[in-house]
């Protein structure tokens, strides 16, 4: 098939077991709280099939050579890159921000050159398991988020070293008899833990678990990767629906967004063997690519965050340009200057992932790893300015979007046509118009979902700190500084100073050498 429809998702979900824990409740996918995280995976299908999008959704499968979504490819060239980052910004303007499929995408690429390298290293068969797996995942079109980050415990002590075991997910036993995908009888293994930040993990198909870190040979049982469907026997997922200030009135496109994080745990969880993609207790050789799993995911997440976080940035961009006319100063020079400086942060965060994309390398399992240095200098850029770009907005806008009479109000018989009277600025502009306008940006910054998502800005895919230390351990400041020798007269000749490509695949040799 390859090419999904948004009503063959939802009737998969909608049929899955009951296992999202909200409050006191156990409720299923078609719950209402999830809709506004449907909404978004919506647009992931029915560009499929809108001309103006078909070219950067859809692609040609490099394991069958058929038409799938963009979402389930993996990258072979530096064409797919760049596709992948365009349709990322394209798709998240349409839902005001973050798409929420990126995380799959992400991880089945991280997961496609670590699990080839290990098995040349190490003689195992992992990547025979996820071929196997991206063969199921590209013919159903299957979403998929990525459960990484592990709730860690005591931040010191390493995975091991914890007081309670399970603060990281770690495989409890191995080689043990269970039920398969096909309800048969098969081997598999025993996990136990929690990973906490896994957005959107109550309405996908597939929960993919990947490594948080880098792991010692003390920590064998932490190296583990699997995927597993959403509601497998074993996972509860412990939700806080994010949602925008609910609309009775005024519709529109961004009060359908919404996104739904998780905490989700694996309470003693069978997987079958052939969901397995990384097992240090069976395997302690290939314990060091756990943290190389980690890294690449992050990797592949952060050149991800290159064309989301350009599209965020540029609907704040655009709001601000409505309200500053709106508000009778567009043609001011300091409204001009901070729209700018957001159009100018987006258009240097997308540049970022373009020129990462162009000095990508092909990894032995064939995937185009782009740039590491160019990558994260994006996401840093836009991870320390997300808070900026909403301070300008909110600054040009004015207080009223803090303090904006409820929506109801504007229906009321007594005071409706008051308040549709008082919100006026320039009388040729409807009062609704106004009124749609301010209520648009309440929502992205000031609702409940929009604070998350300035905080996603800042610390989704690794905060700026997390990719200042990814630069720095990739740059090479020795051959730098010998620029500066040369011009302070230290050295005779000049260097030829060209920094090379950098991939994550330096830190696995790094560890290795160090463990």
């Amino acid at each position: 098939m390859g090419l999904g429809t948004y009503e063959q998702f939802e009737k998969r979900l909608f049929a899955m077991k009951p296992n999202i824990y909200i409050g006191k409740e156990c409720v299923g996918r078609d719950d209402p709280r999830m809709a506004a995280g449907f909404y978004c995976m919506k647009q992931t299908f029915d560009c499929l099939y809108d001309e103006r999008y078909r070219d950067v959704c859809t692609a040609t499968s490099h394991i069958t050579g058929e038409t799938i979504n963009r979402f389930t490819h993996i990258h072979q060239s530096v064409d797919d890159l760049l596709k992948k980052q365009e349709m990322t910004r394209l798709l998240s303007h349409r839902v005001g921000g973050c798409i929420q499929r990126c995380m799959g995408i992400d991880a089945m690429n991280a997961l496609s050159v670590v699990t080839y390298e290990m098995d040349q290293a190490c003689g195992t068969h992992f990547y025979d398991n996820f071929i196997e797996y991206m063969k199921y995942v590209q013919a159903n079109d299957i979403v998929a988020n990525n459960a990484q980050t592990d709730v860690k415990g005591e931040r010191l002590k390493r995975p091991f070293e914890q007081s309670n075991p399970n603060m990281y997910l770690r495989i409890v036993e191995t080689d043990v008899d269970g039920i398969g995908l096909d309800g048969k009888p098969c081997k598999g293994i025993i996990v136990r833990g929690a990973k906490s930040c896994n957005s959107a993990a109550p309405y996908v198909d597939e929960i993919i678990a990947c490594p948080t870190k880098f792991m010692t040979k003390n920590d064998n049982a932490y190296a583990v990767a699997f995927a597993l469907p959403a509601d497998w026997p074993g996972i509860k997922i412990c939700a806080l629906p994010g949602l925008r200030h609910k609309r009775t009135h005024i519709d529109a496109p961004i009060a359908h967004v919404g996104d739904v994080e998780s905490l989700t745990i694996f309470d003693d969880v069978f997987v079958p063997n052939e969901r397995v993609f990384m097992n240090g207790l069976a395997y302690p050789e290939t314990t060091p690519y756990a943290g190389f799993l980690a890294i690449m995911f992050a990797h592949f997440h952060r050149h991800s965050y290159t064309g989301c976080k350009p599209a965020a940035s540029e609907c704040l961009a655009s709001s601000a340009a409505l309200v500053a006319e709106y508000n009778g100063i567009e043609k001011t020079s300091h409204a001009q200057d901070k729209i700018c400086h957001i159009i100018g942060i987006a258009e240097l965060v997308y540049a970022a992932g373009v020129a990462a994309a162009y000095r990508a390398e092909k990894s032995p399992s064939g995937t185009m790893v782009p740039d590491e240095i160019l990558t994260n200098a994006g996401r840093k850029l836009a991870g320390e300015e997300i808070y900026g770009e909403a301070r300008i907005l909110a600054d040009l806008a004015g207080g009223l979007i803090a303090t904006l009479p409820l929506e109801e109000n504007f229906y009321n018989e007594e005071v409706g046509e008051l308040l549709s009277s008082y919100i006026m600025r320039d009388p040729s502009i409807p009062a609704e118009n106004i009124h749609r306008c301010f209520r648009m940006i309440e929502d992205q910054i000031v609702s409940d979902f929009g604070a998350g998502q300035l905080v996603a800005g800042l610390h989704g895919g690794g905060s700026p700190q997390m990719e200042t230390i990814a630069m720095m351990g990739g740059y090479d400041l020795e051959e730098l500084k010998g620029l500066a020798k040369y011009l302070a007269g230290i050295e005779p000749e000049i260097p030829i100073y060209r920094r090379k490509t950098v991939t994550p695949r330096r830190l696995l040799e790094k560890f290795k050498k160090a463990k």
